[in-house]
């Protein structure tokens, strides 16, 4: 049985994304508005005509980033000429952001884009904000990424989670395929960490906001642990997810050419080398079945084609 919409506080505008995308959380205060992530570059107009519409003349003063992937942050740029607001990123980050350097930030390993911003202001653990007339405290939430912050509101027990708990999981633990032995660890001490907050609903950084909060954090435990019991699952899951974003944004790829291409990305290269060791070819043939068994990809002719 379906559960009923989480209602949020009229304050807060939840604009839910597909991929390639994240949600969009704005939050209004009188004339003035703020934005938790700004989605993927190539949905970058899109976006801000989004943004336009729900902001209906008020300024969007502020734009927060819950971590650093392509598609949290890679509408900052647009959304940053076209409103002029203030940047603040998780600290961890800003050095990264600031070089602009494509391999930390998991651009070219992945074979991402994103538009180049600057940041005005950082934020860390423990840190409050006034979001939406509401006081948010920002929350550590390593794993998926090691730097990635949450923000909390107590009074209402709401959590914006990122990608750190969505209704079924959670965002690839990249840290611990590129060589971090820290990485399944800290998503552990993640969830556990959520898992002793009042939470009444999520507002997670892909889907819908949820209310069913111990079922979700129950299924992100499970999916964990199977992680943690064999790494070759991660590995497996992690390239899996790499190429349906790639093919998403892509759209259609000949067959012929996918050896090729998962051959010009790092990550894609040096998962298959550490956990798996599949020949180039072999490698590029389970993931284009995979998928497409998935209904994921599907195939017509030579191509392979986004579903």
């Amino acid at each position: 049985m379906s559960l009923p919409p989480v209602r949020l506080p009229d304050s807060i505008l939840v604009l839910e994304r597909g991929w390639l995308s994240s949600n969009n959380i704005v939050f209004f205060s009188g004339d003035e508005a703020a934005l938790v992530d700004s989605g993927y570059v190539s949905h970058a107009a899109q976006t801000v005509a989004l943004l336009e519409r729900a902001l209906a003349g008020r300024r969007l003063a502020r734009l927060i980033n819950t971590h650093s992937h392509s598609d949290h942050i890679g509408g900052n740029a647009a959304v940053q000429t076209a409103f002029g607001c203030h940047v603040t990123v998780p600290q961890g980050i800003a050095a990264t952001i600031a070089q602009w350097d494509e391999a930390a930030l998991l651009l070219s390993p992945l074979g991402q884009r994103a538009a180049r911003f600057t940041h005005d202001a950082t934020y860390a653990a423990g840190d409050s904000f006034l979001l939406g007339d509401l006081e948010w405290r920002a929350l550590g939430v390593p794993g998926h990424d090691m730097d990635a912050l949450a923000l909390y509101n107590p009074e209402r027990r709401l959590l914006i989670s990122g990608d750190a708990l969505w209704q079924d999981g959670f965002g690839v633990i990249f840290a611990e395929l590129l060589g971090n032995p820290d990485g399944l660890k800290s998503a552990r001490e993640t969830l556990e960490t959520l898992s002793r907050l009042p939470i009444a609903a999520v507002i997670p950084g892909h889907g819908a906001p949820f209310a069913d909060v111990p079922e979700a954090l129950e299924r992100a435990f499970r999916r964990l642990a199977a992680f943690e019991q064999n790494i070759e699952r991660l590995a497996r899951h992690a390239l899996k997810v790499m190429f349906a974003f790639l093919m998403l944004e892509k759209r259609s790829l000949p067959r012929a050419a996918l050896a090729e291409t998962l051959a010009g990305l790092s990550f894609a290269q040096d998962v298959n080398a550490r956990f798996l060791g599949y020949e180039a070819e072999a490698l590029a043939d389970w993931l284009a079945d995979d998928l497409t068994r998935a209904g994921v990809l599907r195939e017509e002719g030579s191509l392979l084609l986004a579903a």
